[in-house]
């Protein structure tokens, strides 16, 4: 495979001294830019590759988040125009880089590092590892809490400071007081070029305060206590309870909140008394990295807690997460940019022990760049507009550097949520560019530790140090290979995933049983989020279905007829077996006695695999489809109607009834489907959700698919045809 490889003129990765494998250790290495030192007309840049992220600040102002995620021994490098930004007669450049050293689902475990250069033309004016007057100098981030807890089973660690007199001083100050540490030549591996657009991080501010209250304190029998924080191990790596230096899952589980009053106050300077707290509503859910400016009266402790809604109160675990930023202030003024972005509609500003007043509290909208979306609403149906507006919203949160499942919890590039991103990515742009990258990653890699030969991960970039995958997520890899080669051309792309794909295949050859049919798949095998992630063994007729879809999508990619005919055969066999009397497609059957019973059980779900996956159409089976098409959909359950049939839901069973629609000119009935399903989200958070309930992700990526339906309803225009959206983003 062709790679895009970057080279750096100067620049070597380093790291401080002696923690390159230290969990949680953030390093801000900075340099000054004199004004006098840039050649006049000259766009200055910076190219930057970490492990894990950094903030890029200038003069004390944040300017991106970054870099880009790529695979194991990989890294992309981002590069930003900073012309615009060097305005001081000493600008002070700063990447604020955390190194997590943990396994999670959002960032690779790999040691820590910064390679950085800053250019004009030609002259390198400042370059990591040069070891001259042009070297970044790096800080010991002390205000960041090491020893903390986990933010998520998915994510790595919470945020937490402690903010005194001079806190970042050294990234605002060319004159700094502050005492370097000490770096070291650091391990890193091959750089790529980014190849994808930048976030244009937008500044986005709450609309209003909406809540104000006072708060007590008590202890608890108990205090939230989910597995990112129970269960660290050898194999999942993270700081034990018993070693925290600060535990905020705990101070905040002992804040006793009255009811508070309802107002609705300004939010651009916010004064809490001493134990007051306040609500604010961001109008809809949005995604950032949060600034604000604080000036406490006294020792204390700020909290921000946020959510994507609000039941009853806020609650900032509601999605086994830690939604806190916790800073603990003494009297003084202080400016903090948070290190990781973050998703929320409504935010909590808890004053613990003195008044504190927040100022300019800003989010830096952290998404696709809107610039790039070429498609706009063309319909005259209000609610409809609002959908459109909350799957752009969605695609934009989930779409930055990997197609992500949510940008909240997880932050996590999952199989088969892209193949329905992928969709929207071409429809919004025009373009694959995220997709491509996306896909790359999975093959760049030699091998994917702790998992079989020929298995892919079920999320990536990512480590599975539990073993863990997911077999029918490899298979949407595959069909959503097939479709990119559609819609790109991209012959040598895909070409360069022949010997992935077919090492897939030989992986799942052993699973075949007398009948062709895979049986007693290994981990986690996952249909979708209802009864039928409860039906899937011995043999899933769904992972079946999906399995001739990804035999027939690789005869088709690589002119194999053995793999075609195989599809084939496989989709005979499961129509034979699997339908019912009922005139429905039993899920499962169970190896009893040596041969294989149907379990009896029907999901919705398995229904709509079935046409999804060419094993039947509404032509061979018109009964079973037209009772799909008027029986089922988001009001079956309000009717009445096969209550025996469990019902599907949101991921991914909705969706593949709303892609049958389409695929079958039921326009009429997609148009009332996607109002039924999705206005009520959209109203609520101005996002759309992982689950038909607002109890898990309420931004969820795949579900901004709405507008690949929307498109083929003829509800958008494109206002610049041909626009060029390649990436380029702040270069």
């Amino acid at each position: 495979m062709q790679l895009h490889e970057y080279s750096f003129r100067m620049a070597q990765p380093v790291w401080e001294t002696g923690t390159a494998h230290t969990m949680n250790r953030t390093v801000s290495f900075c340099t000054n830019i004199p004004l006098s030192d840039l050649p006049a007309g000259q766009q200055i840049r910076l190219a930057a590759a970490a492990s894990c992220s950094f903030v890029l600040l200038v003069n004390g102002q944040f300017v991106a988040h970054g870099p880009a995620r790529c695979a194991h021994g990989f890294f992309r490098v981002d590069e930003y125009d900073l012309t615009p930004y060097l305005t001081a007669q000493v600008n002070r450049v700063c990447l604020r880089t955390a190194g997590y050293n943990v396994n999670s689902f959002s960032y690779l475990n790999q040691p820590s590092f910064l390679c950085a250069e800053i250019t004009a033309g030609e002259q390198v004016l400042a370059a990591t590892g040069a070891g001259n007057a042009r070297d970044f100098i790096a800080y010991g981030v002390g205000e960041r809490i090491r020893r903390v807890q986990r933010y998520s089973f998915q994510r790595t660690m919470v945020e937490s400071y402690d903010l005194r007199p001079g806190a970042f001083s050294y990234e605002s100050d060319p004159h700094t007081a502050a005492v370097p540490v000490a770096t070291e030549t650091a391990e890193a591996g091959r750089f790529l070029y980014r190849d994808m657009p930048y976030s244009d991080n937008e500044i986005l501010r709450p609309l209003r305060v909406i809540r104000t209250g006072h708060m007590r304190y008590s202890d608890k029998a108990s205090y939230y206590d989910s597995r990112e924080i129970s269960a660290i191990s050898d194999h999942f790596f993270g700081y034990r309870p018993e070693e925290l230096d600060c535990a905020s899952h705990i101070e905040v589980g002992r804040i006793d909140y009255d009811a508070g009053e309802e107002t609705a106050l300004p939010a651009d300077v916010i004064p809490l008394p001493a134990d007051g707290w306040a609500d604010l509503d961001m109008g809809r859910n949005y995604t950032g990295v949060w600034a604000l400016d604080i000036e406490a009266a006294g020792d204390g402790i700020l909290y921000l807690t946020f959510d994507e809604v609000i039941h009853g109160t806020l609650n900032p675990f509601r999605m086994g997460t830690s939604n806190i930023i916790r800073i603990g202030v003494s009297a003084g003024r202080y400016r903090l940019t948070t290190a990781e972005p973050y998703v929320m509609r409504y935010l909590r500003l808890s004053a613990k022990g003195c008044a504190i007043t927040v100022r300019d509290l800003r989010l830096y909208h952290i998404a696709f760049p809107a610039t790039h979306i070429t498609a706009r609403f063309a319909g005259q149906d209000d609610a409809m507009h609002r959908i459109f507006d909350a799957a752009v919203e969605t695609f934009r949160a989930n779409t930055v550097d990997i197609y992500m499942d949510c940008p909240s919890r997880e932050r996590a590039g999952w199989l088969c949520d892209s193949f329905f991103t992928s969709r929207v990515e071409r429809v919004l742009t025009g373009r694959s560019d995220v997709e491509r990258a996306f896909l790359q990653n999975f093959l760049l890699p030699e091998h994917f530790a702790f998992l079989p030969d020929g298995m892919l991960p079920m999320c990536y970039p990512s480590d599975h140090n539990d073993r863990t995958f997911i077999p029918n997520w490899a298979m949407w890899y595959g069909v959503e290979m097939g479709e990119y080669l559609t819609r790109t051309g991209d012959r040598a792309f895909t070409d360069s995933a022949r010997e992935r794909l077919y090492a897939l295949l030989a992986y799942f050859a052993p699973f075949e049983n007398e009948y062709g049919l895979l049986e007693g798949l290994k981990s986690w095998v996952f249909v979708e989020w209802s009864k039928s992630n409860e039906l899937v063994q011995d043999v899933s007729f769904a992972s079946n279905m999906l399995y001739a879809r990804l035999l027939d999508t690789c005869g088709q990619l690589y002119g194999d007829s053995d793999l075609t005919g195989k599809a084939a055969k496989l989709r005979a066999t499961i129509l034979d077996m699997s339908m019912t009397e009922s005139g429905f497609f039993c899920d499962n059957a169970l190896r009893q006695d040596g041969k294989l019973v149907l379990s009896g059980e029907r999901t919705e779900s398995c229904q709509y695999y079935a046409f999804f996956c060419d094993i039947v159409t509404p032509e061979s089976h018109p009964w079973l489809w037209e009772t799909l098409l008027h029986d089922f959909g988001y009001d079956r359950a309000t009717r009445g109607l096969y209550p025996e049939i469990y019902p599907a839901n949101a991921f991914i069973g909705n969706y593949l009834r709303l892609d049958l629609l389409d695929r079958y000119g039921c326009r009429e009935a997609l148009y009332d489907n996607i109002k039924g399903y999705f206005t009520y989200m959209a109203d609520k958070t101005g996002t759309l959700w992982e689950n038909v309930g607002d109890y898990a992700s309420c931004n969820h990526g795949f579900a901004s698919h709405v507008l690949y339906w929307m498109d083929h309803l003829g509800l958008l225009t494109r206002d610049i045809p041909g626009k060029d959206t390649s990436a380029g983003g702040a270069v």
